[in-house]
């Protein structure tokens, strides 16, 4: 038996890199038991659960590790057109396991961390970039911002419009980034969820809020900002009344402070989105289709892979990091463990 191992070069109880590659494929879209009934529904073969999640993370690491290359800014020029940014967050199941006792499960701590999700795209295109983190914080999550944006065609000599939900991590890291070179909009649809609650106070008849609220989104698209101002300034609870209960308080201040982010008109001119709803489905079909489903929570570190995984595929680097993989210093053929790039060190 041992001559026959070194002579075909595997491995026992290994699987083969075509069989890991089908493994990877289900396990990317379907739950690992899923996976399992797939593989052996369309192949024949009856694999453990337990192997078919080892191999899978196993390549989502080292696609993760191969994407958290160090982006320079770019010196060379790039696109004349614009490039359209996007980034939002969305929420993922974590599980961290106990570390007393035997049984981990036990004690075990439930909660929910935010994945960040960027896309990029040069005016016009269809095939946006994408890329996420879950760990490093806002650096890490504007570091591939630029990394999406250098992909999607930005140089040194290109301007980028930056969309985002208005949170301040999003707008910090567009300035750190791109600085002169970014434009930062607020989503014109997060913007009228302020002036929607504060028409309820300002108009309390169905017919008259609406009439108010086309008023205000005609003012905004047309930059005149100002009179949207006055609309609500007229209206503005007393400064006893607190927060939650000031609608019209708060709506006003928040324009107040965000008056360079909110101009619609010149998008609008240039032929730019106003909305950031493209980065917010990209949450459903790139992260959650996966990561969210119905008793599932992860390890963060295995959410981390994962979704580098399910960015692999979407951003179509797929055959190219099976077909690396060949490429690299001979292994056995059905090692089931890829082998990973080197951790940057910090």
């Amino acid at each position: 038996m041992r001559p026959f191992v070194l002579g075909a070069k595997v491995s026992p109880l290994g699987c083969s890199r075509p069989l890991q590659r089908a493994i990877v494929d289900f396990a990317a879209d379907q739950p690992f038991a899923q996976a399992r009934a797939k593989l052996q529904e369309h192949y024949g073969f009856a694999i453990g659960e337990s192997t078919i999640q080892r191999i899978t993370f196993a390549h989502a690491q080292a696609m993760h590790e191969s994407s958290r290359q160090d982006f320079e800014f770019p010196e060379a020029p790039g696109l004349s057109k614009p490039i359209i940014v996007e980034t939002d967050g969305g929420m993922v199941p974590i599980v961290e396991p106990s570390c007393e006792g035997k049984d981990k499960r036990k004690g075990k701590t439930l909660s929910w961390r935010e994945a960040k999700l960027s896309l990029a795209h040069a005016q016009g295109s269809r095939t946006p970039v994408y890329a996420g983190s879950i760990e490093g914080g806002v650096e890490e999550a504007g570091r591939q911002l630029l990394s999406c944006a250098v992909r999607a065609g930005f140089g040194a000599n290109s301007r980028v419009h930056a969309l985002g939900d208005g949170a301040p991590w999003i707008v910090g890291q567009v300035e750190e980034q791109f600085g002169d070179q970014g434009r930062y909009l607020i989503d014109f649809y997060h913007v009228c969820e302020y002036l929607a609650a504060a028409s309820e106070a300002i108009a309390p008849d169905a017919a008259h809020r609406e009439v108010w609220m086309e008023t205000q989104k005609d003012a905004l698209k047309g930059g005149r900002l100002d009179a949207v101002l006055r609309a609500l300034a007229g209206h503005c609870e007393p400064p006893e009344v607190d927060d939650e209960h000031a609608p019209v308080r708060t709506c006003h201040r928040y324009l107040s402070a965000r008056a360079n982010q909110l101009n619609y008109r010149q998008a609008l001119a240039e032929g730019l989105p106003i909305g950031s709803g493209e980065i917010e489905s990209a949450h459903r079909y790139v992260a959650q289709q996966r990561l969210k489903r119905p008793g599932a929570w992860w390890r963060v570190e295995h959410a981390e892979y994962m979704l580098a995984l399910r960015i692999n595929r979407i951003n179509g680097d797929w055959n190219a990091y099976w077909k690396a993989l060949t490429q690299k210093s001979p292994a056995a053929a059905n090692d089931n463990s890829p082998q990973k790039s080197p951790r940057r060190t910090a």
